[in-house]
């Protein structure tokens, strides 16, 4: 008799690759041999995650066609089976998973259209939090505010990429034709909820930069000197009030 992790461990094996041999014998017949059992819970199990992964990434599924993106989800399941009970937190390495996947490598683009299909989840998803005031600015000295750093509202992402993804996930909404100019250039994207909207907005080089480094915790000073590194031009005094107007800054919480 297995140990209940020995099972627990043989059944995850069972579903993933078929290893049916360590928990088959552990299966009681009941109408239904044991193989047939397991085969009609592992096809639940492939058929519900791929289902959350279409939910999740529509639009990569589009591009690809739903059949080759049920096999590619197949593949992916099988590589990074979910590690938390909430469908809505599963999918986060597809975008790392689709850049190394051979059969997709003629779509050089694909894996940054599943980045900001992953960060449109994670907008949808993310908790709310108070903005922060512009009364903070004005209670600190010099020193205090070169060395401040803030929280980024949860709901953003700021995401770069050679390609015109914004424009490739527009293009493929209902009732979008899907024409793209591929030759687009690079983008740099803010994406976040603003009250039950989620807002996709193209950057400048210098707010972008700005925003990014917040965003991982640099100081407000880092912070700056690669905003103006990004863009030596850049109005500062303008951008930091867009902060504020934007509520992109909030309480910690």
């Amino acid at each position: 008799m297995s140990s209940l992790r020995e099972l627990q461990a043989g059944f995850r094996a069972a579903l993933l690759d078929e290893a049916e041999a360590r928990v088959v014998s552990e299966i009681i017949d009941d109408g239904l041999g044991a193989s047939a059992r397991l085969a009609v819970y592992r096809h639940h199990v492939f058929t519900s995650l791929t289902d959350a992964l279409g939910t999740t990434y529509p639009v990569v599924c589009r591009l690809v066609d739903r059949r080759f993106f049920g096999w590619l989800a197949d593949r992916y399941v099988r590589a990074h089976p979910p590690a938390s009970p909430c469908l809505f937190e599963y999918g986060g390495e597809l975008a790392a998973f689709l850049a190394a996947f051979p059969a997709c490598a003629h779509l050089p683009w694909l894996a940054d259209v599943a980045r900001l299909e992953w960060a449109i989840n994670g907008a949808q998803h993310a908790p709310g939090a108070t903005p922060l005031l512009a009364d903070i600015w004005r209670s600190l000295d010099a020193d205090g505010l070169a060395a401040l750093t803030v929280q980024v509202d949860r709901s953003v992402t700021l995401l770069e990429s050679p390609w015109p993804v914004d424009a490739i996930w527009r293009a493929n909404q209902a009732g979008a034709d899907g024409a793209v100019d591929l030759v687009a250039g690079a983008v740099r994207l803010e994406v976040r909820r603003i009250d039950d909207d989620i807002v996709l907005r193209a950057l400048p080089a210098g707010s972008f930069a700005l925003r990014a480094a917040l965003a991982a915790g640099r100081t407000l000073q880092e912070a700056v000197d690669r905003a103006l590194l990004a863009e030596p031009a850049l109005n500062l005094a303008r951008e930091i009030r867009a902060l504020l107007d934007d509520g992109m800054l909030v309480l910690p919480g």
